[in-house]
């Protein structure tokens, strides 16, 4: 296990081969890097010849917990920003699925320098489904806390494996403000909720067309309830540089994972690594 000091917080990672071509891979909810199928499709990436990397965000795995940011996915977004410069590793390719996707996105807005190109799979959307993440992310957390305090929250949903991997963060949840925390629970939420026009929280309409670099767009599934296709024909439409491609797998594969989810959910992701590496050959050599 690697860690590093990214504005204040201690960052898990782990980067996969030695390949001349920087990439990262950001996962969905809170799951780790560990997570069924991520180090799989970085190793499936480094055998085609990348130099992956694959890390915790904040508030995930072995990193460490911070209430601190604008919003949860920004802090991330910025994370990452500063964790691919401080490792030598921008401009990179970088891959993200569900809140990863998101993640990503707004990585690629706040700090073009460092992502050469996008692939995004499972990208979140509608009302439905991102309401349902500001309550899994925010709500319960918020309830927990106002019920019992930081200790309930200590408990409560995805912090008692953020514990678990790294004993410290009981004692960060535990020295918050109850009502300091429940107000950025409560803004945190409100993020998850987009800006008229937008498909994606966090982003403007007008920001999509900033981005000029190469993305590649998995179109998710039409059963997706939490990753809605309209979701990304839409990223797609608003992103000039984009292409929109049929992933590996049939329609129903975000509930079939669901149904088995012990087992990962991201558990085939690795069968996106050959769509990914000729997309970012491709890319690249028009840009030659």
């Amino acid at each position: 296990m690697a860690k590093i000091d990214i504005n204040g917080i201690a960052i898990g990672y782990e980067i996969v081969g030695t390949g001349p071509r920087p990439a990262v891979i950001t996962p969905g909810g809170r799951f780790a890097k560990d997570s069924p199928g991520i180090r799989e499709l970085a190793q499936a990436l480094a055998a085609g010849g990348m130099r992956v990397l694959i890390w915790d965000r904040p508030n995930c795995g072995e990193s460490d917990v911070c209430f601190e940011g604008e919003t949860e996915s920004i802090l991330n977004a910025d994370t990452l920003a500063a964790l691919l410069k401080k490792l030598d590793m921008a401009p990179a390719l970088v891959v993200g699925g569900s809140a990863g996707s998101r993640v990503s996105l707004i990585t690629a807005r706040r700090h073009p320098d460092v992502v050469d190109a996008l692939a995004l799979v499972w990208i979140s959307g509608g009302w439905t489904g991102l309401a349902s993440l500001a309550n899994v992310y925010c709500g319960n957390a918020l309830v927990a806390a106002r019920m019992g305090g930081m200790e309930a929250v200590a408990k409560e949903g995805w912090w008692p494996e953020t514990i678990a991997r790294n004993p410290g963060n009981r004692e960060r949840i535990l020295s918050q403000d109850v009502d300091r925390f429940c107000d950025t629970m409560q803004r945190w939420a409100k993020s998850f909720f987009p800006e008229q026009g937008s498909p994606v929280p966090g982003l403007l309409p007008e920001d999509f067309a900033a981005l000029k670099m190469p993305v590649l767009v998995f179109r998710s599934g039409h059963s997706d309830p939490h990753h809605p296709r309209e979701t990304s024909e839409a990223v797609h439409r608003l992103v000039s540089q984009s292409q929109l491609v049929e992933p590996p797998w049939g329609d129903r594969e975000w509930l079939e994972r669901m149904a088995d989810a012990k087992n990962g959910l991201f558990r085939r992701y690795p069968l996106l690594a050959p769509q990914i590496l000729r997309f970012d050959e491709e890319s690249r050599r028009h840009r030659r």
